[in-house]
């Protein structure tokens, strides 16, 4: 197995649903960071063997292979192939898992990795009538969540909505909406300092939007929030489940946004006199009941600790993807991770979650702090995935 690295990490800021980036289509804001990726370095972008982009939607201006329109619209060489995965949330951190097997398995040497999602662009779709002139068509928002459910999969198990398996777990784990509030609110306290101190500067490529009479330049993302307190959490309602504790205030927001991240071999790396920022150690991923998706971090944060030969506390610093609180203090809990280990820059509940670009965020985030502080030895990044699964993904500091 040959070593894998990472040479760059960077990602677009992440916009609310229906805010500023609503004005931006998914391929040309992924197109912008591949642009950036080739300004940045002076080798022949042929040599990249394959783009390979995580996008959960794939249902309207993302649904022609959105890695090779993003890579054609950033002027990559037309040699260069590229490939979209879907693995929902996970799709981009399944998609460096992928980059980094082939080049740890010598069937590449530079892969370049995007995530993106455009949650407010996400169109209605219809569905055909069931016969000639049908009158029982049936549209569905592809925004997020379940759409055209199959019925057999129903008599198999609920249904469940993101939400509601977030009460799942909180059930299961009796976790307080209390302890799931407070998580949420340091989540933005967390975010809105990381940005006030700077700590997203070499992390964030600004976003410039040709608007009819003006250029709108986006430098930060648009959902954390600094006036939140733990009293206006309280006041927000369950909305998933009558007497439950997941509230909007404890869970991710829907967002727009894309990130990049391009690995290489140490060949490749050696060839261009090129700087690692960090070395891919391991990836893993593994199968959870749908109804408590939100665990599936801990099953495939156990398979890669056995694969890799690894044990929890060799990590210094943890990204876990922030779906809701619940599930990420759940994970936490299962996994026995200090929690003063995990987001040290705030996640995805203040940050946003742009489902297919938040592997690749919470992978560019890890890198960043594992370049800013030497000290931290060992990364791991970790998400939950809708339908019953995790995904993990281990760093070495360089």
């Amino acid at each position: 197995m040959k070593d894998v690295f990472i040479i760059h990490a960077k990602r677009t800021p992440i916009g609310k649903l229906g805010g500023t980036l609503s004005h931006v289509r998914v391929d040309d804001m992924l197109a912008t960071l591949f642009k950036d990726f080739k300004n940045s370095f002076d080798f022949d972008m042929k040599e990249i063997d394959d783009v390979i982009t995580g996008c959960a939607n794939q249902a309207g201006e993302d649904n022609r292979n959105l890695s090779r329109m993003a890579s054609i619209l950033a002027g990559l060489p037309l040699e260069v192939p590229g490939v979209t995965v879907n693995r929902l949330c996970a799709s981009s951190l399944d998609a460096i898992i992928d980059g980094y097997s082939r080049i740890a398995s010598g069937i590449a040497d530079c892969i370049l990795v995007g995530g993106a999602e455009s949650m407010t662009r996400a169109p209605y779709v219809m569905s055909k009538g069931s016969q000639a002139f049908g009158r029982d068509s049936q549209m569905y928002d592809t925004t997020f969540g379940w759409r055209f459910p199959n019925p057999k999969m129903k008599e198999m198990f609920p249904l469940l909505g993101m939400g509601e398996t977030a009460e799942e777990v909180a059930t299961r784990l009796n976790i307080s909406r209390e302890a799931q509030d407070l998580y949420a609110l340091n989540s933005h306290i967390k975010a809105c300092k990381a940005w006030d101190l700077g700590h997203f500067d070499d992390e964030v490529v600004p976003l410039e939007i040709q608007l009819k009479k003006e250029v709108l330049k986006i430098t930060r993302d648009e959902c954390p929030r600094a006036d939140t307190t733990i009293e206006k959490m309280a006041k927000l309602p369950a909305v998933f489940k009558k007497g439950g504790s997941v509230t909007p205030g404890n869970s991710s927001p829907m967002n727009d946004g894309a990130s990049c991240v391009a690995i290489v071999s140490q060949e490749f790396l050696k060839k261009h006199n090129l700087t690692p920022l960090a070395r891919i150690s391991g990836g893993a991923v593994r199968g959870i009941h749908p109804s408590i998706m939100g665990l599936g971090p801990v099953e495939s944060t156990n398979v890669l600790l056995k694969r890799f030969n690894k044990k929890i506390s060799d990590f210094d610093v943890f990204e876990f993807n922030e779906a809701f609180a619940v599930q990420a203090i759940g994970c936490m809990q299962e996994l026995d991770v200090d929690p003063e280990k995990v987001n040290l820059k705030g996640g995805a509940i203040a940050l946003g979650h742009p489902l297919g670009g938040s592997g690749a965020r919470i992978t560019t985030t890890l890198v960043h702090i594992l370049n800013e502080n030497k000290n931290f030895k060992q990364g791991l990044a970790t998400m939950c995935v809708g339908v019953g699964q995790g995904v993990s993904l281990s760093l070495e500091n360089c």
